[in-house]
């Protein structure tokens, strides 16, 4: 297993599982609902965090891989794992280096994760590799506005937005990232949500994209 003492944020986690339940209520459920319709098969989830993904997986999926390296948030996941209507299996490691086979995978799933990883490209290096030719990336993001005001706003509030929630940039174009790592986005959805009360709306994408085959 990789060393995953860097991914280590205990107070990040913590405050994340506080959040995360007024996220869930405010729209986030909602998307999550949206983002994995339609995926079947063997699945893996990159960065599943407290495992808030897992009610929503259809009934067509075999497995779940939830992949997660901080170690609170691992735990979370496995105790919603345990409820969860299809199987899953969370496993420690992070998205540099994913602790899967080649082709291993029907899908893949990225959930509010590409903004806070080191290296997306690295990422999506990855999820290529463990995807089966023709694999599905099913993505939940959020991102850089399309509005030029907007993104110079989330440019300027950057450094302090990345101290208070686990290293985000919130102005990264992931699906310019997702394209560039050699992925056809089939469907995509550009929306604006206020995920928490003392945060104002901000860009996300919703969409699939498929591997090379």
């Amino acid at each position: 297993m990789s060393d995953l003492s860097n991914f280590q944020n205990p107070r990040f986690a913590r405050a994340y599982e506080r959040v995360s339940r007024e996220a869930e209520a405010r729209g986030t459920a909602r998307h999550r609902e949206r983002a994995l319709a339609g995926l079947t098969g063997r699945v893996i989830e990159i960065g599943a965090g407290n495992g808030l993904n897992f009610p929503h997986y259809p009934g067509g999926v075999t497995e779940v891989v939830a992949v997660e390296p901080e170690n609170l948030l691992r735990a979370s996941a496995e105790r919603a794992a345990a409820s969860s209507a299809v199987p899953v299996r969370v496993v420690p490691g992070h998205a540099g280096a994913l602790p899967a086979d080649d082709a291993g995978f029907d899908a893949a799933v990225l959930s509010l994760v590409l903004c806070s990883l080191p290296s997306p490209a690295e990422a999506l290096a990855e999820v290529r590799r463990v995807l089966r030719p023709g694999g599905e990336l099913h993505f939940f993001e959020h991102v850089r506005s399309e509005r030029r005001l907007l993104a110079l706003f989330q440019d300027l509030i950057k450094p302090v937005w990345r101290l208070g929630s686990g290293g985000c940039h919130l102005n990264r174009d992931s699906a310019g990232a997702i394209r560039t790592a050699g992925f056809e986005i089939k469907e995509l959805d550009r929306f604006s949500y206020a995920p928490l009360r003392l945060v104002p709306p901000h860009s996300h994408i919703l969409g699939t994209a498929q591997a090379p085959h």
